[in-house]
């Protein structure tokens, strides 16, 4: 996801961590283990003047299958749950309203199981997380998962 937000015109900002657990400063290793309860998460800031919410959260139905629980890809545990965090309740709002209107559209073949969770400590993931795609486009993990994803969005390369 970190990828695919750098791009979008409106976003100022994307950090990766991890958010929605019991275990304070998690490192990725225990992320790993699926027992610290939080999920791999971006963290995205946006220019409200040229980007609205309802915005960021389009992209995030496109950029993920949020009808997979506690899976993304060949990536299974609970660390990689379908997650939005809010910080208010019209955010809380906004974000409901979309994954209804994402349910409707017809694009997905199953329900959406996407959690809509009050947001809790972000912390952010260590430093070799950070620009990941950015850094290492022709690893293989990008080669299979990240181009494939930006190509299908129409979105292009760019450091």
């Amino acid at each position: 996801m970190e990828a695919v937000y750098q791009r979008i015109e409106g976003i100022t900002k994307v950090t990766s961590g991890y958010m929605g657990g019991k275990v304070p400063n998690p490192t990725y290793k225990q992320i790993c283990t699926g027992q610290t309860g939080h999920a791999e998460v971006v963290k995205v800031g946006f220019d409200p003047a040229k980007l609205s919410l309802e915005k960021v959260l389009a992209v995030f139905w496109k950029a993920h299958d949020p009808t997979t629980l506690n899976r993304q890809g060949a990536d299974v545990g609970t660390q990689y749950r379908s997650a939005i965090f809010y910080h208010n309740d019209a955010d809380k709002a906004v974000a409901e309203k979309s994954m209804q209107a994402a349910g409707k559209s017809g694009e997905f073949r199953s329900p959406i199981v996407t959690e809509i969770t009050r947001a809790g400590t972000f912390y952010k993931a260590e430093e070799y997380h950070q620009n990941y795609f950015n850094l290492n486009s022709n690893a293989p993990y990008c080669r299979a998962v990240i181009w494939p994803k930006l190509n299908k969005l129409g979105l292009k390369f760019k450091k």
